[in-house]
């Protein structure tokens, strides 16, 4: 007895989990190399899953907007989109900028979301970042 209630509590979770996978939630990604973003978010795209933006997604992160069709994205009112120009590391441990990964992250924006940057001062080392109406105007509320 005990050994079929495990096993239906096991299926019920395996079930469970299954729903809870066609949708993604990006909360606190800082970004990284645009290359490992590129790969996540063409797999994402493959894939039909929703995206749901809920707190601060920075850097190569903020691809998904380009790379995910807009109607499965939405964004609740904690999203925190961080945008900055990109770099890359010396061999010294400094960073220099990168004009072909502007250009990469630049093709990737849509068209909204490039003029947002470009009124507030276009990519740049700062990180500047698009939240609440801003944000809301762009995208749908998650519900």
């Amino acid at each position: 007895m005990r050994i079929r209630v495990l096993s239906a509590a096991m299926l019920l979770m395996a079930i469970g989990m299954g729903s809870a996978s066609a949708t993604i939630r990006i909360d606190g990604d800082p970004g990284g190399r645009i290359e490992d973003y590129l790969a996540k978010y063409q797999n994402l795209r493959k894939s039909g899953e929703q995206v749901v933006i809920d707190g601060v997604c920075s850097s190569a992160c903020t691809m998904v907007l380009g790379a995910v069709p807009r109607n499965r994205i939405c964004v609740t009112s904690r999203a925190r989109l961080g945008f900055h120009s990109a770099w890359y590391p010396t061999s010294w441990g400094s960073t220099v900028p990168s004009p072909d990964g502007n250009r990469m992250l630049w093709s990737t924006y849509p068209r909204e979301v490039r003029h947002w940057i470009t009124q507030h001062g276009g990519l740049k080392r700062q990180m500047i970042y698009l939240s609440g109406s801003e944000l809301a105007a762009m995208y749908p509320a998650c519900i």
